[in-house]
């Protein structure tokens, strides 16, 4: 798959802007502020309708106009279709396929990208939500209708939350508590959470063996990564959660250890006893949730555990290496979507490479090997500041990117 036509209007900082790519290497060079990661973006966008940059879509409308559109000629093998979406500030976004209109969930599948940038450091340093976002934004380009159930998740969390709130409320005014709306909310976060927690499990199943194959290749051998999925369904059930030490053995101890996050994941693959067990641990969880005001089990508690040999790779791994694990993740992440033909596009779903401005943060060694492990993908969009920190590796089509201008080189 690779994109062939790009036109923005009033997105980011530009008013309007056309631009025809090919398939191959694309590198977009100019200093900071000018508007080249603005063009990848954009592209980005059309898959998952998130930004890599900011959590709110107003931020991606060009200041004083009431909304943007990203449209983008993309091609499937000889096959081409057109993506149009309109994004309204505060509002739903409006889609167009092939000039027709559209649900916006139609569109979700069509462009797939796997985006490389500086905030991916994040995914080894930082919080849970910030892996939990990667395994779901991720879920869905391989199965679209989940963005569905992961909206109706978050919608209910919500609704829940705020009625736990209040009864927490009522509760310390002395005042009676009706908790018969309560147990309707229970199982709707139940049932949606589930499918949640199944897909994330399965997920990270299928990204394990890549994840360790892409860490060596970009490590140089200097290291073993693992991932697992920690539910938090499971920390409520007390399950068993082996240490990375544990894992890392390479004796009996580590082969039962191994053995018994196998036998976990295949819980979690089990979507109605999912259902059943967050139903019953909410029920014993109730006194505590409505103290706190807060949904205390479901996937919006749980976190991807990223290991690297016995240890964690959060607190102890060192910026190289963080770089190296948060690399792996993406190329990773390549690999399983090239490797799936569940898609209407069959075999030809390999998504689009966006490299934002990586090369500058990475080491001489680690930029040559990623360099080397993404030329020979369909298409590749890079950003760069300057043009020596593009990889010579990747010559292709440049463009220059100067106030708000974009020019081929």
């Amino acid at each position: 798959m690779y994109v062939s036509d790009l036109a923005l209007n009033d997105f980011r900082s530009y008013r309007e802007v056309v631009l025809a790519l090919e398939p191959g290497v694309t590198a977009f060079v100019g200093q900071n502020g000018q508007g080249k990661t603005n063009l990848v973006e954009s592209v980005a966008y059309l898959s998952t309708f998130t930004s890599h940059r900011v959590a709110a879509d107003a931020a991606l409308v060009r200041q004083g106009t009431g909304g943007a559109v990203v449209r983008a000629k993309v091609f499937h093998g000889e096959r081409p279709t057109l993506v149009e979406l309109e994004i309204v500030a505060g509002k739903a976004n409006r889609a167009r396929l092939n000039r027709a209109p559209a649900r916006t969930r139609d569109v979700l599948g069509v462009v797939r990208t796997v985006v490389f940038a500086p905030e991916d450091l994040e995914l080894v340093k930082g919080d849970p939500g910030v892996r939990r976002r990667f395994l779901d934004e991720l879920t869905v380009l391989l199965t679209p209708r989940l963005a569905g159930v992961r909206s109706e998740y978050d919608k209910v969390q919500r609704q829940r939350g705020a009625l736990l709130k209040s009864a927490g409320a009522a509760r310390r005014r002395g005042g009676r508590v009706d908790l018969t709306t309560l147990d309707v909310w229970d199982a709707q976060l139940a049932r949606a959470g589930a499918q949640l927690v199944t897909a994330r499990t399965k997920l990270v199943r299928t990204l394990r063996p890549h994840v360790a194959a892409a860490y060596e290749q970009v490590s140089a051998g200097q290291g073993t990564a693992r991932i697992d999925y920690r539910a938090s369904i499971d920390v409520v059930d007390e399950v068993p959660d082996p240490t990375a030490e544990e894992l890392a053995d390479g004796g009996a101890a580590g082969d039962v250890a191994r053995a018994g996050v196998e036998a976990r994941e295949e819980a979690l693959l089990d979507t109605e006893a999912v259902t059943t067990r967050l139903v019953e641990a909410m029920g014993r969880l109730r006194d505590r949730e409505i103290e706190r005001g807060a949904n205390l089990v479901g996937p919006h508690r749980d976190d991807l555990v990223l290991s690297l040999g016995s240890l964690p790779a959060k607190g102890y791994a060192s910026h190289g290496e963080s770089w190296s694990y948060a690399l792996a993740l993406r190329l990773a992440s390549y690999e399983v979507l090239r490797a799936d033909d569940t898609s209407p596009w069959g075999r030809d779903g390999e998504p689009v490479l966006i490299l934002d401005d990586v090369f500058a943060e990475l080491d001489t060694r680690r930029r040559e090997r990623l360099a080397g492990m993404v030329a020979g993908a369909q298409q590749v969009l890079i950003t760069a500041a300057v043009p020596d920190d593009v990889p010579a590796s990747l010559a292709g089509v440049r463009f220059t990117v100067h106030q708000g201008q974009v020019t081929r080189a």
